[in-house]
């Protein structure tokens, strides 16, 4: 039977805090694990030193599956606590690297044991930090543990590197379209078709705006439940693990994992993203349908339909009445009207109204009760917006503006009228928001 010294005669009680922790989460689900062995070992230390005072306090400080990297550690941080609140008196450890790894944040710690007259020690590399041959063994052994972590993480990112070069999956974020399975990113077919037709649809498009309006509309969303927006689409556009490649620091390498889109479609994409947006809004605005077709109605009120003509290299468009088309010229008395004019002067007739003091005063009015806190000044705001913002749109936006502010626009010979859209001008305002937001981004 071992005995166990009494406490020297007039000896201090000197209540010990054990300090236990393990970087990775491997094994703490055992019975005993890594942070019980070291709180053996630590309370095996203090019984020895009982003759000295020490005693073993009950409050348990662990940190499991935390790197020594961070100081960010719940139980570090109730240990610091309790130690503030002059709780503690010695800190024991099974190695000083259980505490920490980096010399910086060991400062720290010893600099708040000091403060509060705690004294640090290590059951296997035995020192007292109070005196100064402590300290120099406390700052080689930190310096050796160190330089090992440092030698580790080399070692780690030179497999990592020559991994990918192998073309292998060495985990992360795993891209919308593949699975992991075996440590190996797989095909996941059912988001794959999605990322196949995102791919085949800015083909045609050429638009990023375009393409996550229509996705959005659909209600095609993201493996999070999201909706997909131009910042989505950008990131997986440009993703070349789609073609097959494993990239690392910039460098692609052939893949083990299945190719999801060609590299004739992936080429394809990226020659219309080498160009500058403003020339694929160029051409987006030639492939659009005309601003106000459905909208606009003559005289007679037949609907008019949106023509053009040629002349060498210049295209002429125009809004012709369907009455026109059907029974001749006379039928009408504006039979065609340019089509650059009317859409000209319906959108400054919209610049201008919204403008105006009582449609910003009805607009605040209407999409109060369905956007909390709302000021009439947001809306303001957010309406002006929309006059800097405009010429930057993509076709296909300004004429979803148009649609979903005018109800009827009707040309007589007298001028032109437009009807608008009350139940619209609430939802606008939500929409401008986001889209001034992101034109300033993008400045």
């Amino acid at each position: 039977m071992t005995k166990v010294a009494a406490p020297k005669a007039g000896a201090r009680k000197l209540r010990c805090a054990i300090y236990t922790r393990k970087s990775s989460e491997e094994g703490l689900d055992m019975e005993f694990n890594s942070l019980d062995a070291q709180r053996d070992a630590c309370s095996a230390y203090i019984a020895s030193q009982r003759s000295e005072g020490w005693v073993e306090l009950a409050e348990h400080y662990d940190d499991g599956g935390i790197s020594g990297a961070t100081l960010e550690r719940p139980g570090l941080k109730r240990l610091l606590a309790d130690i503030e609140e002059r709780r503690v008196d010695v800190v024991v450890v099974y190695k000083i690297d259980r505490l920490s790894r980096a010399l910086m944040d060991f400062a720290k710690l010893i600099d708040v044991f000091d403060r509060n007259d705690v004294t640090f020690v290590s059951v296997t590399q035995a020192f007292n930090t109070t005196t100064s041959m402590g300290r120099l063994t406390l700052n080689i052994l930190l310096s050796f543990a160190q330089f090992e972590r440092e030698v580790i993480g080399e070692r780690i990112r030179d497999k990592f590197a020559a991994s990918r070069k192998r073309g292998m999956w060495m985990g992360g974020y795993v891209p919308m379209g593949y699975a992991v399975k075996d440590r190996k990113l797989v095909t996941n077919e059912s988001e794959a078709a999605i990322v196949r037709m995102i791919f085949e649809r800015f083909v045609e498009v050429g638009s990023a705006t375009a393409v996550a309006r229509a996705l959005a509309s659909e209600g095609v969303r993201t493996r999070k439940g999201r909706l997909i927006d131009k910042g989505f689409l950008y990131k997986l556009l440009n993703n070349r693990v789609y073609v097959g490649d494993a990239v690392h620091k910039g460098t692609a390498y052939p893949g083990e994992h299945e190719a999801i889109v060609t590299r004739a479609v992936w080429e394809k994409v990226h020659a219309i993203l080498r160009e500058s947006p403003r020339v694929r809004a160029g051409r987006t605005r030639a492939a659009t349908p005309a601003l106000l077709k459905g909208l606009i109605f003559g005289p007679t009120g037949c609907a008019m339909t949106p023509t053009h003509t040629r002349r060498g290299d210049k295209l002429y468009r125009y809004y012709v009445s369907q009455s026109v088309l059907k029974r001749g010229a006379d039928a009408c008395p504006v039979g065609r009207v340019p089509a650059a004019e009317i859409e000209g002067a319906v959108v400054n007739q919209l610049r201008g109204l919204l403008r105006a003091p009582e449609v910003v005063v009805g607009t605040w009015r209407s999409a109060r009760p369905e956007i909390d806190g709302l000021s009439e000044a947001e809306v303001r705001e957010a309406l002006e917006g929309l006059d800097p913002l405009w010429d930057e749109l993509f076709p296909a936006e300004q004429a979803r503006i148009v649609r979903l502010l005018v109800e009827r626009v009707d040309v007589g010979r007298d001028g032109v009228d437009i009807r608008l859209r009350v139940d619209g001008l609430a939802r606008l305002v939500c929409e401008l928001g986001s889209m001034v937001g992101d034109a300033q981004r993008a400045a």
